[in-house]
């Protein structure tokens, strides 16, 4: 917690100086009282009865709303995220390749796993989508705040056939300008810029069908949304498809890492889960979660109010007079 006027927190100086006070008369009470009778029950009869604890938890209570009222003279803040978070959107290979088993148990778990690993560790205010893409892409999840939905979605992925790097990355342009649409009211009336996207390609092999990654990989840069991509998968691995036996299912590094390039987004290899993981989160720790200051006095103001009642209350009904 930070303070935009901390010199009032001076003052907390007088309410402790005020406590030691209070605690140094009462200790002298204390001390010049003296029982001056040895009948103890005789005393107990004519002497009145002492407020006893009750002038304590009124002066306590007192106090504390003092301490509170002057924490809110000194605009508290906390730092909580930007309603507006960035757009990341996350375009996974669905196509039969991901069934090999060169990274363990298969490419497609160890993908699944590490996409959530990723947004586990996004802040909350970063809007997250998925695609999912093989003959065709397909938008699973609309860039949102909801990262169950997301978490879910990716948990759900099936495989089909061939590869459509490029309509995926048409597909996140999309989703991407369904995110802006949501936010474009809120940034106009805050006065700010919508906040930075990008898009995140993770494929094991190369364009079969669709448009080519060269038209949309262009598309992406006119957009100015980097898209940084990530080659999952070793060299020489197959699949047995029926009735054509083993399938070469190599990945394409050098079609992955010229859109990464050509888009100003960030390549990456990764050929075990491990690094498919580390290639993840280095990719999350460039998604820039912008903060703001909320000042939080009225909390500690409206705290210290209701302790003054309290107090006033609790003076009246066992001493018939205010504080």
């Amino acid at each position: 917690m930070s303070y935009l006027a901390p010199h009032w927190l001076w003052l907390l100086v007088v309410v402790v100086a005020m406590a030691f006070l209070y605690g140094v008369l009462q200790w002298r009470r204390r001390s010049t009282f003296t029982v001056r009778f040895t009948n103890l029950d005789l005393l107990d009869s004519v002497a009145p009865k002492r407020p006893g604890f009750r002038r304590h938890v009124v002066a306590g209570l007192l106090l504390a709303s003092l301490a509170l009222l002057v924490v809110a003279l000194a605009r508290p803040t906390r730092t909580e995220a930007a309603p507006l978070g960035p757009v990341l959107v996350l375009a996974i290979d669905t196509s039969l390749s991901m069934e090999a088993t060169d990274v363990e148990p298969n490419r497609l778990e160890a993908a699944q796993e590490a996409a959530t690993d990723l947004v586990d560790g996004l802040s909350d205010n970063v809007r997250v989508g998925l695609i999912s893409f093989n003959d065709a892409a397909t938008i699973q999840v609309t860039p949102t705040t909801d990262h169950d939905q997301v978490r879910d979605a990716v948990d759900q992925l099936e495989l089909d056939q061939f590869t459509a790097i490029g309509e995926a990355i048409f597909a996140g342009l999309d989703a991407i300008q369904i995110a802006q649409s949501d936010q474009a009211d809120a940034a106009a009336e805050a006065g700010e810029d919508l906040p930075p996207s990008q898009i995140v390609v993770m494929s094991d092999g190369e364009t079969t069908s669709g448009r080519p990654d060269v038209e949309a990989a262009q598309a992406a840069f006119d957009a100015g949304v980097p898209v940084s991509t990530i080659a999952f998968g070793t060299q020489g691995a197959t699949i047995d498809i029926p009735g054509e036996g083993p399938v070469d299912v190599s990945v394409n590094e050098a079609a992955l890492e010229a859109i990464a390039e050509s888009t100003g987004g960030e390549f990456f290899a990764a050929t075990t889960g491990d690094e498919l993981a580390d290639a993840f989160a280095d990719i999350g720790g460039t998604v820039d979660s912008e903060t703001v200051e909320t000042e939080v006095g009225t909390w500690f103001l409206g705290l210290g109010i209701a302790l003054l009642v309290a107090t006033s209350a609790l003076s009246l009904l066992w001493f018939n007079r205010l504080p």
